[in-house]
């Protein structure tokens, strides 16, 4: 029995503006129709012994994960939210507890959300190879074959070769694992090109195969505090919906490591299998360019676009024309609230530019223009002194939480659909062209009871108008 373990609970900050924190780059269509996270478990379908995947993420992308799997004909055996963001190690850590809740003893397939991978099949072989080794205890993970001196990765010196004792599916490579003879940290130019002259080194992929109880003894040995501090948070969760919370007061009492550092750069029991699978952790823009199709100039684009004279550069359109002339290797990206402009050598620094944002309390690093919520999502449309504007859709059947605000009303006019209105003592039903006020204080909600998308615009007016400004008495969504 395989459970895959899904991580998504980083922020892809380098591949701001598309990448927000409340909306990262695994919940977005990076590298195709799908999202990350859908690309991650549609390509294990077909593998021997799957069970239904376990997902470690943020709190606040609960609805967006739930809705994103049920988008792709898939569900989560368990979705674990977890309160704070601790690194890799403790995440699998609590899925491995959560795993072996009923008695049993799987294989944990770890995988992040937001890697590429364009040989699914490549994949599923490797895996099936490292199944034997797993299970005779081994902490396996997949060394990536490298194309080139990369700097950005970390490598590991595959060791000894071991016997195969699994999958003999003929691939590129005898898919055979080896001892780990070491890990080693993201290298200068020289050293990488060293590397791939040798042979002997792998990218460092961050996914791993192992035993539940495997994973738990070696953390016991090399990071007892982390272990003991998500037993107690896992030990005291409680059920949300169809999410599992971890407790936030143990879970952030938690160190905070990756499985390389806490457990597989200390274990005795680490091996390797190579994977060429067409992989890529898409950390940059220059490796989303990388893995696109470019046109006969080399350059990727995306939405409306139009380029004169531009080479191998990455050109993104998300609400608007962008023309690009004489540009290369160029990144340019749009979006309804923000513009990068940056040559492909730099888009690393993306990530100076958020911080930049958070130091000086803006909110483009943590949302779109467009928000996603559990009921449908609302966009700002105008703001100014004293005013919000927002188009607000909500979904058939759904209903926003019954609340008030102490600083702002609201007036609420419908475009499309049929929206019932809870205002005080008073319900009403309003169908397109017809509005109502909402008065600082009163308590009220939005109802879709139709079977269309209902639409309407809302203008707030007060002295404040953050989100926040928001009490609920009652909501579905367990907010």
């Amino acid at each position: 029995m395989i459970i895959p373990v899904i991580l998504s609970g980083g922020a892809g900050t380098r591949l701001w503006p598309l990448s927000r924190e409340l909306y990262p780059k695994q919940l977005l269509p990076l590298a195709g129709e799908r999202t990350m996270l859908q690309e991650t478990v549609l390509r294990l379908v077909g593998l021997a012994g799957l069970e239904a995947p376990c997902v470690v993420c943020n709190e606040e992308h609960r609805f967006l994960v739930a809705e994103q799997l049920r988008q792709a004909g898939h569900s989560a055996s368990a979705v674990i939210l977890e309160p704070v963001g601790r690194n890799t190690a403790p995440a699998v850590a609590v899925a491995a507890l959560q795993a072996m809740a009923e008695g049993a003893d799987p294989l944990l397939l770890v995988l992040p959300a937001d890697h590429v991978i364009r040989d699914a099949a490549a994949l599923c072989a490797a895996i099936n190879a490292g199944v034997a080794v797993a299970e005779q205890g081994a902490l396996l993970t997949f060394g990536i074959v490298p194309t080139a001196a990369e700097t950005g990765y970390g490598y590991i010196k595959r060791g000894k070769r071991l016997a195969n004792t699994g999958d003999n599916t003929p691939h590129s490579l005898p898919l055979t694992p080896y001892t780990v003879a070491g890990f080693v940290e993201k290298p200068d130019l020289a050293t990488a090109e060293s590397y791939l002259r040798s042979g002997e080194y792998l990218w460092n992929s961050g996914m791993f195969l192992f035993r539940a109880s495997t994973y738990l003894q070696e953390l016991a040995k090399h990071s007892p505090q982390m272990l003991a501090a998500c037993r107690v948070s896992w030990q005291e969760r409680k059920a949300d919906l169809d999410f599992i919370r971890l407790d936030a007061e143990a879970f952030a009492a938690c160190p905070a490591d990756s499985i390389d550092y806490a457990v597989m750069e200390k274990t005795a029991q680490a091996a390797v299998i190579p994977l060429d699978a067409g992989w890529s952790d898409v950390g940059s823009w220059a490796a989303l360019w990388a893995v696109g199709e470019p046109d006969a100039a080399g350059n990727v684009c995306h939405g409306d676009v139009i380029g004169d004279g531009c080479n191998g550069s990455y050109l993104y359109a998300g609400s608007r024309l962008v023309a690009g002339v004489g540009l290369q290797d160029v990144v340019v990206v749009e979006t309804a609230d923000a513009v990068l402009v940056a040559t492909k050598d730099r888009v690393q620094d993306v990530k100076k530019i958020v911080e930049r944002l958070k130091a000086e309390g803006r909110a483009e690093h943590l949302l779109h223009r467009r928000v996603v919520r559990p009921w449908g999502a609302y966009e700002g449309l105008d703001a100014g002194d004293g005013f919000l504007v927002k188009r607000i859709t909500v979904n058939p059947g759904a209903s926003l939480s019954l609340q008030r605000h102490k600083h702002r009303a609201e007036h609420w006019v419908v475009v499309r659909g049929v929206a019932e209105v809870v205002c005080g003592n008073v319900t009403a039903e309003l169908e397109a062209n017809q509005s109502i006020y909402i008065p600082i204080g009163a308590k009220h909600r939005l109802i879709n009871r139709g079977t269309e998308l209902l639409e309407i615009i809302e203008v707030q007016t007060g002295t404040y108008l953050a989100e926040d400004d928001i009490e609920r008495f009652d909501d579905v969504y367990g907010r």
